[in-house]
């Protein structure tokens, strides 16, 4: 087993502090979107350490292990824009913002292909992307027409920009907090680069949803921060900026969407604070509860796949996401499998599809209309599994927009864990509302509890 060059913390990646307490060990994994094409197949892939720690002192709960940020990040496969759920979302987001304070300048932070400042630039707004990822860069300048600036946003560079008069009256920065190994540099760059009545437009995956929610597949080396209102309001605190307001949003399985500036936070701010220390947010018991539930959800799923290959069914992978790395590489799936899993597909949103090859599990990444062509007895969501529901199989026809929550319903329906499915159901239609496939299933898990509670 390869592993490249990483950095272990000791110390919170915010507040410093050196008793990190151990949550949860996911094992060695690979790097989770670092897809590997044909002629490397042979290779033997670099995998890093992955655990999940709590700081006591200002509650942050953070992974251990640095990646360096050109090795995730220089060359990156996502684009925003391919997702109609994100741009109607970025939308909607910059309409309030310009309703409500009128900005002169617009910058974002991780602008990706500017799926988000397109928006305001068509309002008449002047926009400023910053972006790493030099491929995607030239996508937001040539097809979108973006100024902006290939960089990683750091204090220095803040600094900079401050110093040729650039002062914005909105910071966007949209799920890279959670990327950033430098917490306090890129906190201290967003209120250089406010103006004095600025706001920061912070949106980071709520860890309270992802603990509620099971979702551990949310966990890789990109996400090296998992965020509490608790942990945010102390580091924004610490760098003169208050958090004005906040908000959970149904993207990505379930997000903090916060305003930071410089004022008095509201009273809903307060509310939620209040509630995390209410239900134990600020301590370690918390997360490790979370941590027993994901050794039952691995234990429970390698159960269920070994009734499936002792039936001599056959297996395919659907999904080569991020998360699904995440769960085959934690799970085993792969040494457990062999070569009985199949065929893997990937379905990139809006059907783009990456016609590259699934290094954890050596196995070939193809298109849907192939995959259609060899179906297999079950469908492993590479997010999750469906084994039982023949109805459920009935109404899952084709190869719908993947959604998190969709594919969540189906293990919980496996799992006879009825309710928790049909709420994960609800969610996905929150964000999907004509999701026909998830409406269906819903209508079938419905029928199937009344259909028990009867008998």
């Amino acid at each position: 087993m390869i592993r490249s060059a990483y950095d272990i913390v000791t110390r919170c990646r915010a507040c410093g502090g050196n008793e990190l307490t151990p949550v949860l060990d996911l094992g060695q994994t690979p790097l989770a979107n670092a897809l590997l094409d044909e002629a490397d197949l042979d290779r033997v892939e670099p995998t890093y350490p992955l655990e999940l720690a709590f700081c006591p002192f200002c509650t942050l709960v953070q992974i251990t292990c640095t990646v360096p940020p050109e090795v995730l990040f220089s060359d990156y496969p996502y684009f925003s824009s391919f997702s109609d759920t994100m741009c109607a979302h970025a939308e909607a987001l910059v309409e309030h913002v310009i309703d409500s304070r009128q900005p002169r300048l617009a910058v974002e932070v991780a602008s990706n292909d500017g799926y988000l400042l397109r928006h305001y630039k068509k309002r008449g707004v002047d926009v400023l992307g910053i972006e790493p990822a030099a491929n995607i860069a030239q996508v937001a300048r040539e097809q979108h027409g973006i100024e902006t600036l290939c960089e990683f946003f750091t204090a220095d560079l803040a600094d900079k920009l401050h110093g040729e008069g650039i002062a914005a009256d909105v910071v966007h920065a949209h799920n890279v907090l959670a990327h950033v190994a430098d917490l306090n540099g890129f906190v201290r760059g967003i209120a250089t680069l406010l103006k004095s009545d600025g706001v920061a437009v912070i949106e980071a995956p709520y860890v309270r949803d992802m603990i509620e929610r099971n979702e551990f597949d949310t966990i890789y080396h990109e996400h090296l921060c998992y965020f509490s209102l608790t942990a945010l309001d102390r580091l924004f605190k610490s760098h003169g900026l208050t958090i004005l307001d906040a908000q959970r949003v149904a993207i990505h399985g379930g997000s903090l969407r916060i305003m930071a500036g410089r004022g008095g936070r509201s009273s809903r701010v307060e509310a939620q604070l209040d509630e995390e220390r209410r239900i134990g947010m600020d301590q370690a018991d918390y997360y490790r509860r979370f941590a027993g539930e994901v050794t039952r959800l691995r234990d429970e799923l390698k159960t269920t796949l070994a009734s499936i290959k002792a039936d001599g069914q056959r297996i395919a992978v659907y999904g080569a996401s991020a998360k699904g790395s995440t769960l085959l590489n934690y799970c085993r799936i792969n040494g457990f499998w062999g070569q009985e899993i199949r065929r893997a597909v990937t379905l990139v949103l809006n059907q783009r599809i990456f016609h590259e090859w699934g290094v954890p599990l050596d196995a070939p990444i193809v298109e849907a209309m192939r995959f259609d062509r060899i179906p297999p007895v079950y469908q492993f969501h590479a997010a999750e599994l469906l084994r039982r529901f023949e109805e459920v199989m009935q109404v899952w026809p084709g190869y719908p927009e993947p959604g998190i929550h969709s594919a969540r319903a189906l293990l919980l329906a496996l799992l006879d864990r009825l309710p928790e499915a049909m709420n994960a159901l609800h969610i996905e239609l929150h964000r999907f509302p004509t999701f026909e496939p998830a409406k269906q299933l819903l209508a079938n898990l419905e029928a199937a509890t009344q259909q028990r509670e009867a008998g």
